[in-house]
């Protein structure tokens, strides 16, 4: 019965990335000058997240639209990144948004709560 589950989830996940993929719309415009000062500071984040999940797939979204080169972590079982996630986050949950400044770590959870962080950094 799990195995059922995760396999319809992954479906409707893939499914759901699939319709992003093809309704994404434009990347915001920035001059070479501002989008290479972005591309120093997001050197700092990293989103864990998983592939399927539509929460995730919200989050990238609004990275792909904001013009940020975050690295994205796949944090699905076995990989090295989801020990990362527990270690440092405290707990197995996506999106997080890994932010480093002044040599301190933050975790942000909740998509909406990631997005929100973005846009008044970024816009």
């Amino acid at each position: 019965m799990k195995l059922l589950i995760k396999c319809i989830r992954n479906l409707l996940g893939g499914i759901i990335a699939l319709i992003d993929l093809v309704t994404r719309g434009r990347k915001m415009k920035r001059s070479a000058e501002q989008q290479t000062k972005i591309n120093e500071e997001t050197k700092q984040l990293a989103l864990y997240q998983f592939f399927a999940c539509p929460f995730c797939i919200k989050t990238r979204r609004a990275i792909y639209k904001l013009n940020l080169p975050i690295e994205k972590r796949n944090a699905a079982e076995g990989s090295p990144h989801r020990e990362d996630l527990f270690t440092g986050g405290g707990r197995i949950k996506v999106p997080c948004l890994r932010i480093e400044e002044n040599d301190k770590v933050e975790w942000l959870y909740e998509s909406s709560d990631i997005i929100q962080y973005l846009e008044k950094r970024f816009s």
